[in-house]
């Protein structure tokens, strides 16, 4: 693994666990006590980590921490296409409607949209947009707004009265956290506007999330667990945490 691959691992770990060891990862990554120190090093320096004693805690400036859409897309892309693959089954047929969220999972669940069923999809992704230009089948609608530099969305007011406007047979929505207490969270508000917007703009609402993203909670919850027809995820996922969404009446599918 490259230095720059561990440091955003360990951003990702410290944006949903809020601390990590440097014993701990050096023993996982199978790497030097020290090299763990330069990385959170690096990391405190960017402002998205601060060093104590044995390792580190998420940093006050936590929007720094987010990785951006090309590096996040890079991590676990296998998973990541599994999950991605597994939700095609959710897709409407032939003249249904799509709105597609941000984010990387979301990123591989565009990569395999079929060529051979007539559907309009609809995206505030600048990423997913460019990704679908030319696609065989696909009308293709861009939602607009500020653009996010970090993520490559489109939030603000012009975003949310947009899709206020829409009614989807579908949304595939990301997520950074799954808590009973706390819902599907983001840690930006913005964001978690029109991740929100994006859930009461479908009938059925598909959370694509890898099972790293259950248990931990980010600041800014934009949809109760209830809200979800159906989540995604991989089989990391734990019992519990899969029987807490089955309780709820959600549907669990395990890539």
């Amino acid at each position: 693994m490259y230095a720059a691959e561990r440091q955003v691992l360990l951003a990702e770990r410290l944006a949903s666990q809020g601390r990590v060891s440097v014993n701990e990862l050096a023993a996982e990554l199978e790497v030097s006590t020290e090299t763990i120190r330069r990385d959170l090093a690096v990391l405190e320096r960017a402002g998205a980590a601060r060093r104590v004693h044995g390792g580190a805690v998420l940093s006050s400036s936590y929007s720094r921490l987010e990785a951006s859409l090309t590096q996040r897309t890079g991590e676990r892309p296998d998973l990541k296409a599994r999950i991605a693959t597994a939700a095609l089954k959710f897709l409407p047929e032939t003249g249904g409607s799509v709105l597609l969220d941000g984010g990387s999972t979301v990123a591989h669940l565009a990569e395999v949209l079929p060529t051979d069923r007539r559907l309009t999809v609809l995206t505030h992704s600048v990423a997913i947009a460019h990704q679908l230009l030319g696609h065989e089948g696909i009308a293709l609608h861009t939602l607009g707004g500020r653009v996010r530099e970090v993520t490559g969305v489109a939030v603000g007011h012009t975003t949310v009265e947009a899709l206020r406007a829409t009614r989807a047979d579908v949304a595939f929505i990301g997520t950074n956290g799954i808590a009973p207490d706390h819902g599907f969270s983001t840690p930006d508000s913005e964001e978690a506007a029109v991740k929100h917007a994006l859930v009461e703009s479908a009938r059925t609402r598909v959370v694509l999330a890898d099972s790293t993203k259950f248990g931990p909670h980010q600041v800014f919850s934009f949809a109760a667990l209830t809200d979800a027809t159906a989540v995604v995820t991989d089989d990391g996922v734990s019992d519990r945490g899969r029987a807490m969404l089955e309780e709820l009446g959600v549907e669990v599918v395990v890539a």
